[in-house]
């Protein structure tokens, strides 16, 4: 849907604008929004932070196998972790993958091997570290 890759792009965007940007009437685009709104479509509107320039340039993924007796704990130790950013479960080679960022990549290494890996029950932590990123522009499409 134009309204919702539109609001991804800039969610800061006028509704004004956005009607006029998309070519619908002024009173339509306020009406689709709230829509989505009401729909659960739209949850919130929000930020993206550029870490970068916080000093942030280090970007790691770390796969994780753990115990599944220690499992709750594992997770809220990750979760209490500065450079944690994501934080999923997974099926296949590991049982969670972590998104970190930090100011270097062996501020990351250390988080990985020097903390998550010495939180009792984890079995194994591997890390990759980032070496470019592409950002691939998000189109929605509504199902019926």
């Amino acid at each position: 849907m134009k309204i919702l890759s539109a609001l991804n792009r800039d969610a800061s965007i006028s509704i004004p604008k956005l009607s006029n940007d998309l070519g619908i009437n002024l009173s339509v685009a306020y009406s689709r929004i709230k829509r989505l709104i009401r729909r659960g479509i739209i949850e919130h509107y929000t930020i993206t932070v550029n870490e970068d320039k916080l000093g942030m340039t280090a970007s790691a993924i770390a796969g994780i196998n753990l115990d599944p007796k220690n499992r709750e704990q594992i997770l809220d130790e990750i979760m209490k972790m500065d450079s944690v950013r994501l934080l999923r479960e997974v099926t296949g080679r590991f049982d969670l993958v972590v998104n970190l960022r930090g100011a270097s990549l062996d501020e990351l290494h250390k988080a990985v091997y020097d903390i998550i890996g010495k939180i009792p029950g984890v079995q194994h932590a591997e890390v990759f570290m980032e070496v470019a990123r592409r950002t691939p522009v998000v189109n929605y499409r509504l199902q019926d």
